[in-house]
C-alpha cells in the first residue's frame, strides 16, 4: 500500500524552481531516502509535505490525503524531526514529552514514557536532567520517542543524523529500521550516502531539484553503498 505519493512535483520559492517534476512513491512500512547535496530541494519537498509550501503544479498525497485540501487533518498523521530538535533545554526528558504531548492533546503514563525511552536508547540515569546537558544523540533519541509517543503512521526525518558520532549513528539507524518493521512509513532526506544506504529500501538521488537516480535493496540485502556513492559523486560534478 502505498502511504506517500508525490507526482510531477514542482515548488517555487522566491522565484526559484525549487522542485522540477519530481516523481516518487513510499509504500507503507518502508524508508525511503532522499539523499542529495546542498541545494538539492530536500528541505523544500518535506516542507511541501507539511502544507509549509503550496505546489506549482503536479500532486502530493499522503494517506490518500491532498496537502493542499486536507492538511489540518493531515499534519495529525504525521511526526516531524527537523535537524536540530526543539525541545527545552530547562526541562528534563520527562517533562518535554508531557508538555508536547498535552499540546497535541494526549495524556501518558510513566510507564509508557519510560517504555519508550527504553526503545530508543535513551539512559534512564539521564532522563531526569535538564536537557541541556545532553548531546545532540540525545535529544535525537527524546524527540523521536515524542513521534513514537504521538503514534503516527508517517515519519518525516530532516537530516537526522547530521553532527552525531558514529555510535549514535548506528544507534539511530537501528531505530529507524526497528520502526519501520513495526509499520511505520519513514521518509528521511539526508546527504549521507552511508547512513541512507544502511537503513533505506529505496534511495532517489535529488539534484539540483531533479530526482536522477533510484535505487532499490533486495529483500534481505542494503543497498551497496558504492553504487550509490559513485552515482552521488558523479552527479555531484556534473
Amino acid at each position: 500500500m502505498t502511504a506517500i505519493a508525490i507526482n510531477d512535483l514542482f515548488v517555487n520559492r522566491n522565484g526559484t524552481e525549487v522542485l522540477q517534476g519530481i516523481s516518487f512513491t513510499v509504500e507503507t512500512g518502508s524508508v525511503y531516502a532522499l539523499l542529495g547535496g546542498n541545494g538539492a530541494g530536500k528541505s523544500t519537498t518535506l516542507l511541501t509535505l507539511l502544507g509549509f509550501l503550496s505546489p506549482h503544479g503536479g500532486s502530493v498525497t499522503v494517506l490518500d490525503m491532498d496537502v493542499t485540501k486536507q492538511i489540518d487533518r493531515l499534519r495529525r498523521q504525521i511526526a516531524y524531526l527537523p535537524e536540530a530538535a526543539t525541545l527545552y533545554p530547562h526541562l528534563n526528558a520527562y517533562e518535554n514529552l508531557e508538555y508536547f504531548l498535552d499540546l497535541a492533546g494526549m495524556k501518558t503514563t510513566q510507564t509508557q514514557l519510560d517504555t519508550t525511552l527504553d526503545e530508543v536508547g535513551l539512559q534512564a540515569e539521564s532522563r531526569s536532567r535538564h536537557m541541556d546537558n545532553y548531546s545532540k544523540g540525545m535529544r535525537q533519541k527524546v524527540a523521536i520517542a515524542l513521534a513514537i509517543l504521538r503514534e503516527t503512521p508517517v515519519l518525516l526525518l530532516d537530516e537526522p543524523t547530521s553532527g552525531l558520532d558514529p555510535v549514535a549513528i548506528d544507534e539511530f539507524n537501528a531505530l529507524v529500521r526497528n520502526l519501520a518493521e513495526l509499520g511505520k512509513t519513514i521518509l528521511m532526506v539526508t546527504h549521507d550516502v552511508y547512513g541512507a544506504c544502511q537503513i533505506a529500501d529505496r534511495i532517489g538521488l535529488l539534484r539540483r531539484g531533479q530526482l536522477v537516480g533510484s535505487f532499490n535493496a533486495i529483500e534481505g540485502e542494503q543497498i551497496k553503498t558504492d553504487l550509490v556513492h559513485a552515482a552521488f559523486a558523479e552527479r555531484a560534478n556534473n
